[in-house]
């Protein structure tokens, strides 16, 4: 398995998890070359079997716990 750390393509707030709809923040390149997408309560429940079938893991998790930037007080 390869985790991408630079992915080519960021996910966006319009890909879904393809088990609850909830926003996907994995993607997983099979190595039968489709795709599925999963949001982070997901990707870590099916994280050994889809460590046996992936090409590549894309993991944007990160984003979850990431802090917003804010407006510095001069800029009002």
């Amino acid at each position: 398995m390869t985790t991408v750390l630079t992915p080519a393509t960021p996910l966006t707030a319009a890909d879904r998890c393809d088990r609850c709809n909830a926003q996907a923040y994995l993607r997983v390149v099979l190595l039968s070359g489709g795709e599925l997408l999963f949001c982070a309560h997901h990707g870590r429940k099916f994280e050994p079997e889809l460590k046996k079938i992936a090409a590549e893991i894309q993991d944007e998790t990160e984003k979850l716990t990431a802090t917003p930037a804010t407006a510095g007080e001069d800029e009002r």
